[in-house]
C-alpha cells in the first residue's frame, strides 16, 4: 500500500519529526560504478549552472508522510530538483519542513528498479508529491529514457522536439543523450543542456575552458605586446 501524504490540517496537531530525528542512510550503495557517475554527471553541472537558486540533491531521502518511519519506507530518488529553496547542506529532504516537494526528479534505471520506478514510484511522484516532472534512464541502455509532466494532477508524456531532447520547462533546458567520455567511461551518458544546444559543463570541463581562455588571453597579449614593440622600432628607425 502507497503511503499516504500529510494533510495541511494536520500540521499544526503533530509534532513532527525533523531531518536530524529521521534515518538518513540505509546503507545500500549506488547499483553500480556508472550509475553513481551518470548521477554525478547530472547533479554537479546543474547545481553550479543554478548556483543558490535551488537544491540539487541525489540518492536521498525524501519524507513526505509519517507513516514512512511507522514502515521504514525511505528510498530516495537518484537526482532531484528544488527550486526557489536555499542552497544548503541536508541530510535529507523533508517535506513539512521545507514547505514543498521537488520540482523534478530523475531516477536511473537497474534491472532490480527498472519495474518499480516506472509504476510505483511514478504513481507516488504524481500522486503523493505532485512532482512537476519525472524522468527516467538506463546508464546500460540509453534508449530506455522517458519523460512526463503533470498536468491536471496527471502525468503525460513529454514528446522529445526535434534534436531528440526531452525539454524541462521548469528549468528550460534540455535533457539529451550524450555520446562521449566521462571520468574514463566512453558511452552515452544522459546530460543538461541549454536550449541553444551547449552542454552544462561538467567541473573539469569548466576548468579546462577557464585555462583555455586564460591562454587565448595570454596569447592574445604576447602578439599585441610583439606588435607594439615592432611599432615602436619602426618608429625608432625613422627618427
Amino acid at each position: 500500500m502507497l503511503n499516504q501524504a500529510l494533510e495541511p490540517g494536520w500540521l499544526p496537531q503533530l509534532s513532527l519529526p525533523t531531518q536530524d530525528d529521521l534515518p538518513s542512510d540505509d546503507g545500500v550503495p549506488m547499483e553500480t560504478e556508472r550509475h553513481k557517475k551518470q548521477m554525478d554527471l547530472l547533479i554537479y553541472p546543474l547545481t553550479s549552472w543554478l548556483k543558490l537558486r535551488a537544491y540539487v540533491g541525489g540518492n536521498m531521502f525524501i519524507y513526505y508522510s509519517v507513516k514512512q518511519v511507522r514502515y521504514q519506507d525511505f528510498k530516495g530518488p537518484d537526482v532531484f530538483v528544488v527550486l526557489d529553496v536555499p542552497n544548503r547542506e541536508r541530510k535529507s529532504w523533508v517535506v513539512w519542513e521545507e514547505g514543498k516537494s521537488p520540482d523534478l526528479i530523475i531516477e536511473l534505471l537497474s534491472e532490480s528498479t527498472a519495474n518499480y520506478d516506472k509504476n510505483e514510484k511514478k504513481q507516488i511522484y504524481q500522486n503523493q508529491l505532485k512532482v512537476s516532472e519525472y524522468y527516467w534512464f538506463d546508464p546500460f541502455n540509453p534508449d530506455d529514457w522517458a519523460g512526463f509532466e503533470l498536468q491536471q494532477s496527471c502525468y503525460q508524456p513529454i514528446i522529445p522536439d526535434a534534436q531528440n531532447r526531452f525539454i524541462s520547462s521548469r528549468l528550460k533546458l534540455a535533457l539529451v543523450r550524450w555520446y562521449g567520455i566521462y571520468e574514463g567511461v566512453e558511452t552515452i551518458w544522459l546530460r543538461w543542456s541549454h536550449l541553444n544546444g551547449e552542454l552544462l559543463p561538467t567541473p573539469q570541463e569548466a576548468r579546462d575552458s577557464e585555462t583555455q581562455r586564460a591562454n587565448m588571453e595570454a596569447k592574445a597579449r604576447q602578439l599585441a605586446e610583439a606588435e607594439i614593440a615592432r611599432l615602436q622600432a619602426l618608429l625608432a628607425e625613422r627618427k
